[in-house]
C-alpha cells in the first residue's frame, strides 16, 4: 500500500478519512458562539475539488445556520491509527434530488425512512478550503518513550507527520 506521505495531499486526506464514519462539524450560531454536531460522511469517493457530503434533518437548526453562515470546521480522528484531520470549509445546502439519490445508502434510511426523497432530508456539501493532518506512525510504546525522553531533555518529541494542504510532501514536518 502506498504510504500517505508519498501521495498527493488530496489522496492522503481521503485515505485517512474514507473509513472514519463520523466527523464533528462545527458551525456558528447567530450569537457568534460555536456548536458542533457529529455527522456521517456520505461520500464513497472524493475527487480533487469535490465537496464532502452530509445529510441533516430539516427539523434541526443545522441547515438554517449553514445558510446564514457557511463557514465550518470538520474534525476527523482515528484513535486506533493515531490519525487526526482538520478541515476548514464552506457549507452549502444542495436540493438536487439526483445528487441525494446518488449518495443515499441503507444507513441513511435509519434517519430518513422516506429515502432520498424524504421531505426532512437536507444535503450539506462542504467545499474544502483548507485542511491539515497529523499521522502518528510510531507505536504507543515508542510514543511513550519519546515523550519521556522529551520530558527529561526539555526538547519536544518528534513523532509522526504533520502536513498542510498547500504544503508539498517533501516539506511535511514532524507532528507534535
Amino acid at each position: 500500500m502506498t504510504q500517505p506521505d508519498k501521495l498527493s495531499f488530496h489522496d492522503a486526506l481521503w485515505k485517512f478519512i474514507k473509513d472514519i464514519k463520523f466527523a464533528m462539524l462545527t458551525h456558528r450560531h447567530a450569537d457568534g458562539s460555536l456548536h458542533a454536531h457529529p455527522l456521517t460522511t456520505q461520500n464513497r469517493k472524493l475527487k480533487a475539488g469535490e465537496p464532502l457530503c452530509f445529510f441533516v434533518s430539516k427539523a434541526t437548526e443545522v441547515g438554517q445556520r449553514l445558510r446564514a453562515d457557511g463557514n465550518v470546521g470538520l474534525v476527523y480522528c482515528d484513535l486506533k491509527e493515531d490519525v487526526w484531520v482538520s478541515i476548514t470549509g464552506r457549507a452549502t445546502i444542495n436540493d438536487d434530488l439526483a445528487r441525494k439519490k446518488e449518495l443515499f445508502n441503507p444507513f441513511a434510511k435509519a434517519w430518513f425512512p422516506g429515502g432520498a426523497e424524504d421531505p426532512d432530508l437536507e444535503l450539506v456539501e462542504i467545499e474544502i478550503v483548507d485542511a491539515e493532518y497529523w499521522n502518528v506512525k510510531e507505536s504507543k510504546a515508542t510514543q511513550l518513550v519519546k515523550m519521556a525522553g522529551a520530558a527529561i531533555s526539555g526538547k519536544k518529541p518528534e513523532m509522526g507527520v504533520h502536513r498542510e494542504m498547500d504544503q508539498p510532501a517533501e516539506q511535511e514536518t514532524a507532528g507534535h
